[in-house]
């Protein structure tokens, strides 16, 4: 029986998370022997088949008062425990310091160590420090899963000759849901409120698309990151006395029911990933406005005017445009829609879970 282990920091409800839960559980059915290796525990978290086994590789008690680079040394060193005694076939890494905790850890033991990009690696990955981890352990791993060409481009040519573009699964209960026969006036937009978002162009330029349209509402679901940037878009909706036309609606569990019911779905990111919202949005049907942000997740999966609208980042006329245009054009929102819903086809878990066997399997 193979040997999976997977390391990131924790469990709680994530991008990365969801993803690393959603993996083990399919290799774990699949008869594999999958591992977990956190470094702590969250509040809320995605829960776990019981097949998977969870291991704590995290600092400990005795541990809190020591000094950063001894708390950095002494992560190493447990992760490096844990693969010594589990003896893992292959060591996936999420997120920045887990790849390097992994590549420091298993780079020398003869396992092959799989990191993951999961953000825009400008501003992320090209300090002067990462700039020096990057040459020294990229090399190390057997391979690296990108979510867009983008990330992958950017670390040329260190991780270019073994590596693959993977989508996030998208969140089987966003696919095959029917649209409504009739969708209310309404902007719908979907994310955790934090500043790169750029949830306050979208609220400056619905003002605008609310004195053409004043029988539309925007509404924007999402639980908030205390990054201040609820209290800004409070403000600006205070100060323009929009309070009975765009709403904070906070977090939900029934995403799939609400976002639909909206005519126009809006994108507003300045930088991501590989967005789940925006994979959502599509799955859904949802006519599409969107920022073609870096590092390239939007235009991965999206061709302007064939399955949505794609605009330059912090370009509120653009914006403002087009979400006239699909407001006013139905044919044209509902054909891009239709089209937008195809991201499924790529996206669902069970494709996802198979590009990740197949690259795993020949790591291993």
């Amino acid at each position: 029986m193979k040997r999976i282990a997977f390391h990131l920091h924790c469990l709680a409800r994530g991008g990365a998370e969801r993803v690393v839960t959603n993996l083990a559980n399919q290799f774990a059915k699949e008869g594999y022997e999958v591992f977990i290796a956190t470094e702590w525990q969250a509040e809320d978290e995605y829960q776990i088949d019981d097949a998977v086994k969870r291991i704590h590789v995290g600092l400990r008690d005795e541990d809190q008062n020591k000094g950063r680079v001894t708390k950095f040394l002494l992560r190493v060193k447990y992760l490096k425990k844990f693969v010594r005694e589990y003896k893992p076939d292959v060591l996936i890494a999420f997120a920045k310091r887990a790849n390097y905790r992994a590549l420091m850890a298993a780079g020398n033991m003869k396992i092959p160590v799989v990191i993951s990009i999961r953000t825009d690696p400008k501003g992320h990955y090209d300090s002067f420090t990462d700039k020096i981890q990057n040459k020294w352990l990229f090399p190390k791993a057997a391979g690296c899963v990108f979510q867009t060409k983008g990330q992958k481009d950017f670390f040329k040519p260190l991780l270019q000759d073994n590596s693959r573009v993977i989508l996030n699964p998208i969140n089987p209960k966003y696919i095959g849901v029917e649209a409504p026969m009739e969708r209310e006036k309404s902007v719908v937009h979907h994310a955790r409120l934090v500043d790169f978002k750029n949830q306050s162009m979208l609220v400056r330029a619905f003002l605008r698309v609310h004195e053409k349209h004043p029988d539309y509402v925007l509404k924007m679901y999402g639980d908030d990151s205390h990054d201040g940037t609820r209290e800004i878009l409070e403000k600006i909706i205070a100060d323009n006395h929009a309070e009975d036309y765009v709403f904070i609606m906070g977090g939900s569990d029934s995403l799939e029911k609400e976002l639909p019911k909206g005519s126009v779905y809006a994108f507003t990111s300045d930088w991501e990933g590989m967005p789940n919202s925006l994979l959502e949005a599509m799955a859904l049907g949802m006519p599409i406005v969107a920022t073609d942000c870096p590092c390239g997740g939007p235009a991965t999966v999206m061709t302007n005017e064939v399955d949505g609208l794609l605009i330059p980042i912090k370009d509120e006329d653009a914006l403002v445009a087009g979400l006239n245009r699909l407001i006013e054009d139905r044919d044209l929102a509902e054909r891009l829609g239709n089209n937008a819903r195809k991201i499924a086809d790529i996206g669902n878990s069970k494709a996802v879970f198979a590009q990740w066997k197949d690259f795993l399997e020949s790591v291993m």
